[in-house]
């Protein structure tokens, strides 16, 4: 049977202390249009995404680029997931779209493989010791 592609309420990255000790304790890679900070801890992988107010006005432009994260991420995250759980660690992880036009769904979902790739290698080469 398929795994269902869901991002369920427990893998959003919501407490405000996760969210704090990610962005004082957490280390971030740049890759446009997403500045992407993230932590290894002992729990799940929980994930985020903010756009800012200062580069899209209206709300309805924000929430379109972070319903378009999402899903990308939504769709991507599964092999991330499983070497998490293979290696019994876990990830706190914010996207922060930092381009100041709106990007289309296949740059988005281009950017959010890219960095998937990259988080991975780094699991891959380093073990998740650099918390």
């Amino acid at each position: 049977m398929a795994k269902r592609l869901t991002l369920r309420k427990k893998e959003r990255l919501k407490s405000r202390k996760a969210i704090e000790t990610l962005f004082s304790k957490g280390k971030s890679i740049k890759l446009m249009p997403y500045r992407v900070l993230y932590l290894f801890g002992e729990k799940g992988l929980q994930f985020g995404v903010g756009v800012s107010a200062k580069n899209f006005k209206k709300a309805a432009d924000r929430n379109r680029i972070k319903r378009l994260t999402r899903e990308a991420w939504r769709m991507q995250k599964t092999p991330l997931q499983e070497l998490l759980q293979s290696q019994n660690k876990g990830l706190y992880i914010f996207f922060t779209y930092t381009s100041a036009e709106p990007a289309a769904y296949p740059t988005v979902r281009d950017a959010v493989q890219k960095i998937l790739a990259k988080l991975m290698n780094m699991i891959y080469e380093t073990g998740t010791s650099d918390t």
